[in-house]
């Protein structure tokens, strides 16, 4: 989509905020728990310094993919992205690496915010969070395209963001939830956050996701509907219209941090 016309899909979601447009990704085969320790080898691409951060930081951090952590939306395209359609450039300082990947005509690239955020996890500022996807995609195809670019856009040259997030986070097993097939449903908020509830064992209250919310107040019925019955509270939400800058990442953990204190001086 282009900018206008995300305004455009923006100003028509205030004045109906029941639109539903959402998904998840697929259900893996087996329960992760999250007490897994990550894999941090000393011989491999990942550093192994730990809580360099100065939080609270959520246990789990949840991004939308489609116009919030990368700028395309899934089910436009047509082509599943490979190896040979990349596209290199500057990773925010840190190396020439995958910047974009193509399918078709289209190159899909990360929102600044969404690279920023995964390379300051690739550098364990955030004490033990993990991080994982529940995202709009529409058909098979687009939950494939989804995935083949996860697989190939890079965090840091060399590494994939689903080295850092299915391999490092989840030690291999894939917990992300992209696509709309039952046992899932447009709703993130009656099917994929209680899925990733019971797959990652994370309480809803020390999780923080960020959503376009462009089709629907995703963010608004997730917090409304996945609460813990301890805190009464439900995620920290971020609404991310116009993608995941730097400022609506920075929002995010700020937001977590001053709810986690709150409950804490209650």
């Amino acid at each position: 989509f282009t900018m206008s016309r995300r305004r455009i899909l923006s100003a028509i979601v205030v004045a109906a905020t029941n639109s539903f447009r959402s998904a998840a990704f697929l259900v893996p085969h087996k329960t992760a728990n999250f007490s897994t320790q990550l894999k941090l080898s000393s011989d491999g691409p990942f550093p192994s310094k730990m809580g360099a951060g100065h939080g609270p930081f959520p246990y789990l951090c949840v991004f939308d993919l489609d116009a919030c952590f990368w700028d395309q939306e899934m089910y436009t395209l047509s082509k599943i992205c490979d190896s040979s359609n990349v596209v290199k450039g500057d990773l925010n300082g840190r190396g020439e690496g995958v910047v974009g990947v193509m399918s078709g005509r289209s190159k899909i690239s990360l929102h600044m915010g969404s690279l920023i955020a995964l390379q300051n996890h690739y550098d364990n500022k955030f004490d033990d969070m993990k991080v994982c996807f529940a995202s709009s995609a529409d058909t098979p195809l687009a939950e494939k395209i989804g995935r083949s670019a996860l697989k190939l856009l890079e965090v840091v040259p060399g590494v994939s963001v689903w080295d850092l997030v299915v391999g490092r986070d989840w030690d291999g097993e894939d917990i992300n939830q992209i696509g709309r097939q039952p046992p899932l449903s447009s709703n993130k908020a009656a099917t994929h956050f209680p899925i990733l509830r019971e797959l990652t064992k994370v309480p809803y209250d020390r999780m923080l996701f960020f959503d376009d919310c462009q089709w629907g107040d995703h963010c608004g019925m997730v917090e409304a509907r996945c609460k813990e019955s301890e805190s009464g509270r439900g995620p920290t939400t971020v609404r991310t219209p116009y993608g995941l800058g730097r400022e609506e990442w920075a929002e995010g953990l700020s937001k977590y941090a001053k709810n986690i204190k709150n409950e804490m001086n209650v």
